[in-house]
C-alpha cells in the first residue's frame, strides 16, 4: 500500500507538469534521490531540482518548443540519458476579420428580423392605455432621445473618420475598415478554394497560353516595380480552360486567366492592358475597400431592416419590404461604387500598361470589339445602372480620352516609338468595310447572307493565335537579362494589319518615370 501511494504521488506530479508541455519533451531518468521543485513564471521555465547531492529535473520553454530534462547535475558520456519526444498539433491562427464578417452577416440580418418582429408582436399585445402611456413618454422625452441619437451619429462619424485611408497610386481618400493584411489572409484561403475548384481545368505551365500570360504579368511587374504594392507581391499565374471571357487577380498576387479571355484579345498589347486592369484592382486594394463599404452599409441597413419588420403589419409585407430594401441598397450604393472602382482600375491599368511600353491605343479597341461582339452574338444589353461594371461603350470612351496622357507617360518611361498606324483608326475602317460587305451580301438574297467577322474577333483570328502571342512576348525582358540586352517586341499582328516590331527596354533599364495620377 505504501509503494502504491508513493507511485500515485509521483504520477500526480508528472501529470501536473504535462500541462506545461507544447512541442518536445525530453526525459532523462536518474533514480534513487528525492526531488524538490521550484517554478519561475517570468522566464516561462520550470526547474524541479533534487537535493544538493542529487539529480536535477528541468523544464524549459522557449517559443513553440518546451524541453523536460531529468538527470544528474553532471552528465556522463558513458551513460547517456534516454530521450523521449512527444509531438502536439500546431497552433491555429485566428480567422481573418473579413471571413468572420461574412459568416456573421446573415446572422445579423436574422437577428434584426427577429428583433423587429418581436417589437411588433409586443406592441400589438399591449392594451390601449399602455400604448397611450408609451406615446406620452416618448413625446415628453423627445429632446432627450434626439440628443441621444445625435451623440450616436457623432460617435459613428468619428469611428468612420478614424478608418479613412489614402489609396495608393491615385491618392484618393477612402474608407477602409478591413486592413490589407486581413485581406491577404482571406486571399490565401480564397486562392486555395479556387485552386481546388479549377484543379482539373488548369493548363500546365508548358502550355503556350500559360507562357503568354506568365511573361506579360512578369513584364508588368518588372516595369512597375517602383510601386511598393507591385514589388512587394509575388505574382503567380494560373490559366483556366474555360470559354468564359473573364480574368481576375487576388490581393496576394494570384492571377487567374480564362482561355475565353485569351480568345477575345487580338494581340499582346490588348492582353497587357487587360492584365494591367486586373493587377490594378490588387494594387489599389479594391476588394478590401468594397468590403468595407458593404460592411458599413449593412450595419446601417440593420436599423432600417428592424424598422421594416416592426412597422409592417404582416410578415409577407415585411419580406417584401426587405426585398425592396436590398435592391435599393444595391442600386444606390453597391453597384455605383463597383462601377467607380472599375473605372479607376481602367485608369491605373492603362498607366501600368503604358509603363510596360505597351501600345495603349489598343485599349479602346478591345472594348469596341467586345461591344460589337455582343451585338453580333445577340447578348442582352442591360442598362449600366443595373450592372456592376461600366458599359463597353463608356469604357471605350473613358480609355480613349486618357490615351494622350498615357502616351506621354509611356514616352517618359523611355519606351520605343510606336508605329504610325493607329489601331483605333484601323479598326474603325475595318468595321466600315465589313458593314458594307454585309450590306452587299444582303442584297444578293438569303443564300448570300452571313454574319460578318470582326477584324480582331476570335472567329477572324488564326488558329495558332496562342503561339503568335507567345512569339510576341518571347522578347520580353526576363529577370536575368543583362542591362545591355534589348529585344524586339512586335505589336499588332492580325489579318488586317501587320505592324512593325518595336524594341522594348531591358529589365535592367528601370523605367525613368514616376507614378502619375490620371484624373
Amino acid at each position: 500500500m505504501v509503494l502504491l501511494a508513493v507511485h500515485l504521488s509521483r504520477c500526480s506530479r508528472v501529470c501536473s507538469l504535462s500541462a506545461l508541455l507544447s512541442r518536445h519533451v525530453q526525459v532523462s531518468k536518474h533514480a534513487g534521490r528525492p526531488l524538490r521543485t521550484s517554478c519561475r513564471r517570468a522566464t516561462d521555465s520550470f526547474h524541479p531540482r533534487a537535493a544538493p547531492t542529487g539529480p536535477r529535473l528541468s523544464l524549459r520553454g522557449n517559443a513553440p518548443t518546451v524541453c523536460f530534462r531529468v538527470g544528474p547535475r553532471t552528465a556522463s558520456p558513458l551513460h547517456p540519458a534516454p530521450v523521449h519526444r512527444f509531438h502536439t498539433s500546431a497552433p491555429r491562427g485566428a480567422l481573418p476579420a473579413p471571413l468572420i464578417w461574412m459568416v456573421l452577416k446573415p446572422l445579423q440580418k436574422l437577428a434584426a428580423m427577429i428583433l423587429g418582429r418581436s417589437l411588433r408582436k409586443w406592441w400589438a399585445a399591449l392594451p390601449d392605455n399602455r400604448r397611450q402611456l408609451m406615446r406620452e413618454w416618448v413625446r415628453m422625452r423627445r429632446w432627450h432621445l434626439a440628443v441621444g441619437a445625435g451623440v450616436a451619429m457623432v460617435i459613428a462619424a468619428l469611428l468612420l473618420l478614424t478608418h479613412l485611408d489614402e489609396s495608393p497610386v491615385t491618392g484618393r481618400t477612402r474608407l477602409l475598415v478591413f486592413s490589407r493584411e486581413n485581406y491577404m489572409e482571406l486571399a490565401a484561403l480564397t486562392s486555395d478554394a479556387y485552386m481546388e475548384e479549377f484543379a482539373e481545368l488548369l493548363l500546365p505551365v508548358t502550355d503556350p497560353r500559360h507562357k503568354v500570360v506568365e511573361r506579360v504579368v512578369q513584364h508588368l511587374a518588372q516595369r512597375n516595380k517602383d510601386i511598393p504594392q507591385v514589388s512587394d507581391v509575388t505574382w503567380s499565374v494560373h490559366v483556366v480552360q474555360s470559354p468564359n471571357v473573364n480574368a481576375f487577380v487576388l490581393p496576394n498576387g494570384k492571377v487567374f486567366m480564362f482561355t475565353g479571355m485569351l480568345d477575345a484579345v487580338a494581340d499582346v498589347h490588348q492582353l497587357t492592358i487587360v492584365l494591367g486592369h486586373e493587377m490594378a484592382h490588387a494594387v489599389l486594394g479594391h476588394s478590401a475597400e468594397q468590403a468595407s463599404l458593404s460592411h458599413v452599409v449593412d450595419l446601417l441597413s440593420l436599423i432600417l431592416l428592424t424598422a421594416i419588420w416592426a412597422l409592417c403589419p404582416r410578415d409577407s409585407l415585411a419580406l417584401l419590404g426587405q426585398w425592396a430594401q436590398d435592391k435599393l441598397t444595391q442600386l444606390m450604393f453597391s453597384r455605383p461604387y463597383s462601377r467607380k472602382l472599375e473605372a479607376e482600375a481602367d485608369k491605373v491599368g492603362l498607366q501600368l500598361a503604358a509603363k510596360a511600353c505597351a501600345d495603349v491605343r489598343a485599349g479602346p479597341v478591345f472594348w469596341q470589339q467586345m461591344e460589337i461582339k455582343d451585338q453580333l452574338t445577340g447578348e442582352p444589353a442591360f442598362p449600366e445602372w443595373l450592372s456592376t461594371h461600366p458599359s463597353h461603350r463608356n469604357r471605350f470612351t473613358l480609355l480613349d480620352s486618357l490615351i494622350p496622357e498615357a502616351l506621354e507617360l509611356r514616352e517618359s518611361c523611355i519606351c520605343p516609338a510606336l508605329p504610325d498606324s493607329d489601331p483605333r483608326v484601323v479598326f474603325s475602317k475595318s468595321v466600315q468595310v465589313l458593314l458594307e460587305t454585309a450590306r452587299d451580301q444582303g442584297r444578293g438574297g438569303p443564300e448570300g447572307t452571313s454574319k460578318p467577322h470582326l477584324p480582331y474577333s476570335p472567329a477572324s483570328l488564326p488558329s495558332a493565335m496562342p503561339a503568335a502571342l507567345l512569339a510576341q512576348t518571347a522578347s520580353f525582358p526576363s529577370s536575368n537579362v543583362n542591362q545591355e540586352s534589348k529585344g524586339p517586341v512586335p505589336v499588332v499582328a492580325s489579318e488586317t494589319t501587320v505592324a512593325t516590331a518595336v524594341p522594348a527596354p531591358a529589365e535592367g533599364d528601370a523605367p525613368r518615370c514616376g507614378v502619375q495620377i490620371i484624373s
